[in-house]
């Protein structure tokens, strides 16, 4: 099925409506009919170490269908029906794959991200009233089983914690030395502890009760936040598996091998990736628990390529600036394409990633409450740097703006929020908290997303900002909240504006700026090192404040964030500018229709134009010569 354009995307919609296509019903449904077509094909590789010879545990569809059949009858075994939640606590292994897979065939499986706090952790298992939680045994640098066990203290609903124990991927003398130093088991709450593979294996590798009969909710996804408690959204069969029938049909064959370094407990890797390759019958390799954050990953990555014969490279636009500080010392012809998401690609890593590997780099856009896939610039057609591509099928997208407190679509390259109804967009239910779902729809159908975006002549998407105030931090949503209410709570600050400013590896993070009370003496440093202290994740902690005589505001008080964001571009890209020693610097930052904050570039001097495209390419945010 091709899909290199706008065209084809309006081609196979006319061919069918989505509810008439011959897609399996349910997960098992899915896992069974892959099974029997590809069934000795490898399926998924986890290697616990970076390296190019590293130990890797291989599995094919047949054993991901008989594990997953054992995994699903232990959770129903211990009181999980289609309404009863098991928590996943865990980073990439693939006992992650097994309890994503059991978990929402035997009830509703909740990956939750381990990088969150104990509290936050907690707060989303008494949320979404979690019977089982399948986690880590305590492991070597790693505060995963700490913090899972002090968050399970404080959610009484959980009754079983299922530990995987990592040592088994090791080989001697590694494997020896792990007991010797593994950290004191954290136990310290009321739920019985099991070792998740010895109970696994009481089980038959076939399922021993009846599948669900029809669509149902199947996965809860929190909100990416970092900070904050994030919102959990509900995903359905027929969502889930919508997401891997676009990347089973459009993109993956079962030929291909797709590395994805990123977390199963998010939406990309989850829906996009491992329900793709579910759905096609490819072969997916996660290196390392962390992912690209493991030890080794960058540096080893070309080695990897070349190791597992990759054809399709998943990625975000951190991983790729990382990436580029590396030589390409492998053999990457078998790659056809790479896949960016989770935040704005600047211009340059693009470039740079075309050059250095002779490899397109193809941008998309998703979200958790959407279970994920909205549209990508086409693998085979036509690609516009900058954009998200055009809308998969059957994903209406709309750009609508309020007249009078109601919608109303926007003309061809005008500005609004991006709305989209999809069969992964659940109306009226999309989180778990239902007022959270108020105000949340346009027409009864249209997810808000809460990004400001426009459609343009040849129905390419652009995101030029956020109608919602956060800071995304290399694909994390940090709440400006949580850095606000920590500075107010110091004696000397009357006012303060948590804002995201650009950075070339993350994207952005965050800064902010504070207007003291009359006779507030306290410095940007000393409220920099009170933020260490009060901001409670780190991820969430500025790295620049500065003290102004006056924040600027609304005609009713409220702090107007574009004027920080403006003043943020500037003192980032000047700074970058003079670092780089260019006779160049941003004169003013303009709010322009179509993209958003562009930063304006006046020559101070004899200056190469593409030297400074080189320099501020490196971010998200546009730029243009001052007139």
């Amino acid at each position: 099925m091709g899909f290199a354009s706008i065209q084809d995307t309006i081609a196979i919609e006319s061919e069918m409506p989505w509810e008439k296509r011959d897609v399996p019903a349910t997960l098992y449904q899915l896992l069974t009919r892959t099974k029997e077509k590809h069934g000795a094909r490898n399926a998924v590789s986890f290697q616990l170490l970076s390296g190019e010879n590293d130990k890797a545990e291989t599995l094919s569809w047949n054993e991901v269908h008989a594990r997953t059949c054992q995994a699903a009858n232990m959770f129903r075994d211990l009181g999980i029906g289609e309404n009863d939640v098991v928590a996943c606590v865990l980073p990439n292994c693939n006992e992650t794959i097994l309890t994503i897979l059991g978990g929402a065939i035997a009830g509703v499986v909740n990956p939750v991200n381990p990088l969150l706090e104990p509290e936050q952790i907690g707060a989303i298992l008494r949320e979404t009233k979690a019977k089982v939680v399948v986690t880590l045994k305590a492991f070597p640098k790693s505060d995963v089983a700490q913090k899972t066990a002090e968050a399970v203290r404080h959610a009484p609903g959980v009754h079983t914690v299922l530990e995987v124990d990592l040592n088994r991927y090791l080989s001697p003398p590694k494997r020896w030395i792990v007991p010797l130093v593994r950290p004191k088991n954290p136990g310290n709450h009321h739920a019985d502890v099991k070792d998740f593979n010895k109970e696994l294996r009481k089980y038959p590798r076939s399922l021993s009760f009846a599948d669900a009969t029809g669509d149902r909710v199947a996965a809860y996804f929190h909100t990416g936040g970092t900070t904050g408690m994030p919102k959990v959204a509900q995903h359905r069969y027929s969502g889930i598996i919508y997401n891997g029938w676009l990347g089973g049909t459009l993109l993956y064959t079962p030929e291909d091998n797709v590395i994805c370094p990123l977390p199963l407990f998010h939406v990309f890797a989850c829906h996009v990736i491992l329900m793709a390759v579910v759905y096609s019958g490819a072969h997916v390799v996660f290196p390392t628990p962390a992912g690209y954050r493991g030890d080794g990953v960058f540096d080893n990555f070309w080695k990897l390529i070349e190791r597992w014969k990759i054809s399709f490279v998943i990625t975000v636009p951190t991983a790729i600036s990382a990436l580029m500080q590396r030589p390409v010392d492998a053999d990457v012809s078998s790659v056809k394409t790479s896949f960016s998401g989770s935040a704005p690609l600047p211009q340059e890593l693009f470039r740079r990633f075309e050059s250095a590997t002779g490899v397109t780099i193809v941008e998309g856009y998703g979200l958790t409450e959407a279970t994920c896939l909205v549209s990508v610039n086409p693998v085979q057609g036509m690609k516009k740097v900058g954009s998200v591509g055009v809308r998969f099928p059957y994903s209406d997208v709309r750009i609508l703006r309020e007249v009078n407190g109601e919608p109303v679509e926007c003309a061809t390259d005008e500005v609004g929020e991006i709305c989209v109804s999809s069969p992964g967009v659940r109306a009226g239910h999309t989180y778990t908290e239902a007022d959270k779902n108020e105000g949340l729809y346009h027409f009864g159908k249209y997810l808000r997303t809460g990004d400001l975006g426009r459609i343009d002549a040849d129905n390419y998407i652009w995101i030029t900002g956020r109608a919602k105030d956060l800071i995304i931090r290399g694909g994390h949503n940090i709440d400006p909240a949580e850095i606000e209410d920590a500075l107010l709570a110091h004696h000397d600050v009357a006012f303060a504006g948590a804002i995201g400013q650009p950075d070339a590896h993350a994207g952005e993070i965050p800064c902010a700026y504070v207007e003291l009370i009359e006779g507030g003496k306290v410095t940007g440093k000393e409220l920099l090192a009170h933020c260490k202290i009060h901001v409670h994740e780190r991820a969430a902690q500025p790295k620049h404040i500065e003290v102004l005589d006056g924040l600027p505001k609304t005609a009713v008080g409220k702090v107007f964030k574009p004027d920080l964001r403006k003043r943020a571009i500037a003192r980032v890209y000047n700074a970058a500018l003079a670092e780089a020693k260019l006779n160049a610097q941003v004169v003013s930052v303009v709010d322009d229709k179509t993209r958003g904050l562009v930063a304006q570039v006046r020559k101070t001097g004899v200056v190469h134009e593409d030297e400074v495209g080189h320099v501020l390419g490196a971010f998200t945010r546009p730029w243009t010569w001052a007139e």
